[in-house]
């Protein structure tokens, strides 16, 4: 297990939130919602991706959803 990375990311999402936060005072909570949500997001990919570095990126994704239509769809 990667501990030393995990931690780093971890301390620098807290200090992205730590930056950020007192100046969303004035925003709705809906933006608040937003941003925590693709905080929390970021964190969870950048850890995954620690840990598992051969994970297939979104490009593979793209390639899977696709690749079905370019067989169908003439060139």
């Amino acid at each position: 297990m990667k501990v030393g990375p995990t931690v780093a990311i971890t301390f620098v999402v807290c200090l992205i939130i730590l930056y950020q936060w007192p100046k969303m005072n004035h925003y709705p909570k809906k933006d608040k919602f937003v941003f925590v949500s693709l905080t929390a997001i970021g964190w969870t990919l950048a850890i995954l991706l620690n840990h598992f570095p051969d994970i297939p990126g979104p490009n593979t994704l793209i390639q899977v959803i696709f690749e079905p239509l370019e067989k169908i769809l003439p060139k």
